[in-house]
This record gives C-alpha cells, structure tokens and sequence, in this order.
C-alpha cells in the first residue's frame, strides 16, 4: 500500500493485515514534528520513499525518531522531450513561476526583486517576468514599484497553461533560488525547453538544476550572489548555449515523466521482494 501524503496514513487501519506500508514524502507536507494517530501510522511504515535527498533529510532532521528507517530516493519527472527547443525571444528575460503567499514567502521572489538593479547594472535591458498568484503579490508589486528599474520587472498575474509555456519559451531562463523546495517540478518544465534555472543552495533544488554546467545556484539571502547568477543566465550566447543544451540534455537522461515511472516501480517492486 502506497501512501501518497502522510496525513493519508490516518487510514492505514482500514487497509488490513498483511501489507507492506510505503509512505512518499514530498516536502513541505513532513517538515514538521509527526505526532499523534499519524506518528503511530508513521511507525508501521516499512519503506519510506522521497523525492529528493534534502527532503527526506529535512523530515529526520524534524524527526530523527526515524531516522534509521529504510529509505529510497525516488526523484521526481515531468512530461516528454521537446523535439526542437525554441530559441529564446532577443529581450534577455528571466522568468519566475510561482505563488507568492505571506504564509510562506520562501520562493524568492523578493529576494530576487530586490537584486534586479544589480542586475540591470549589468544588463541595462534585463527584464524580470514574474508569473503566479496569491496573497502576497500586492507586496511584491509595492517593493518593484520603488526600485529605478521597476518598469523592467513585469506581473502577469496567474496565466493559463498555453501562456505559461509561451513565455517559458520566450525567456532565457527560469529563476527560482527558493529555500525550501521539495523537489521542484518548475525546474523540469524550464529545462525541457532548454532554458537553465536559478535556484538556491539551501533546498533540493540543487539537486535537480546540476549547476554549474546546467545552471546556477546561489545563496538567496546574498543579492550579490543572486545577481551575478542572473547575469551569467542572461549572459554571452556560447556560454548560454552550452548550458541550455546540458540542462535539455539532464532532463531528457534523468528526469522525464517515463523516467519517474520507471523508479518508482522498481522501488515497488523491491518492496515486494
């Protein structure tokens, strides 16, 4: 029996006897301290499964009461190669995508707002494209507003899916140097199309983009950092090639839709053995 979020295990005793318990954790979902009906369930779990190495760190790290449980890593994919990827459009872009909530605010949004005029010092016609909705976009906009370069930082709000690839396909690259994602499958979506991602060095993220020869990293609590890691995204056109073809290339090896399936039945059917 596959759980698929732990608040799921709460059912565990309708299952019945006699089965094995896997439980795939995601992130946000287990980074708390697990008690009650769910912890007891936790206990009669024989394989834990994640998708990445920093989530299921993270969950032990909170609680180390299973710290020693079987555990496999079954990272996450997304989709099919693109055929062709699409050449960018010539506006040098940086894409954002994501919600942008006052109860999380960990997806860097504004750190990456605040570093923009150090990357407009360097990219006078840089422009900063952010997409997504929530509660926190009226502050987002207000902290782009009283920048010089605010009107080379865009909102287009939440967008349907035919837009959200558009502009994917128009941008340069995909930044996001979050702080805690689970795995982000934003990542896979950029990289399909060729385009390198920004993301941080603190999450799982790291573990997905393959900095530096298919994208960066950078700490987003230093806007210097985060900055020259845009900049080199927007960068000279061999050195952006080189890197949009090994983050297409890392996708198409490691992380597409039939690639997820694939591990996650074998996971199975080590479980079953």
């Amino acid at each position: 029996m596959l759980y698929w979020h732990s608040d799921l295990l709460k059912l565990m005793r309708f299952a019945g006897p006699g089965r094995r318990n896997l439980l795939f954790l995601h992130g946000i979902e287990c980074w708390r301290k697990m008690e009650g009906a769910v912890a007891r369930a936790m206990d009669n779990v024989d394989i834990f499964l994640s998708n990445s190495e920093f989530t299921w760190n993270r969950f032990t790290e909170l609680n180390p009461r299973w710290k020693t449980a079987k555990h496999e890593t079954v990272a996450l994919g997304a989709g099919v190669p693109e055929p062709e990827p699409p050449a960018p459009s010539a506006t040098p872009a940086a894409l954002m995508l994501g919600r942008m909530s006052r109860g999380e605010g960990y997806k860097g949004h504004e750190e990456v707002i605040r570093a923009w005029p150090r990357v407009t010092a360097e990219r006078p016609d840089a422009e900063l494209w952010i997409v997504g909705g929530g509660d926190g976009v009226d502050d987002f906009r207000r902290i782009a507003a009283a920048l010089p370069c605010s009107h080379q930082i865009r909102f287009f709000g939440l967008v349907p899916n035919e837009e959200k690839e558009r502009l994917l396909r128009e941008a340069r690259c995909l930044v996001l140097p979050s702080r805690g994602e689970g795995f982000g499958l934003v990542y896979l979506e950029a990289m399909r199309l060729g385009r390198p991602c920004l993301a941080s060095d603190c999450d799982a993220g790291r573990e997905v983009v393959g900095a530096p020869e298919c994208g960066m990293t950078a700490n987003p609590a230093n806007p210097d950092e985060v900055a020259a890691a845009i900049v080199r995204l927007l960068g000279e056109q061999a050195a952006w090639e080189r890197m949009s073809v090994n983050a297409r290339r890392r996708y198409e090896e490691r992380f597409t839709a039939a690639h997820f399936q694939q591990r996650l039945i074998k996971a199975l059917e080590r479980a079953a053995a």
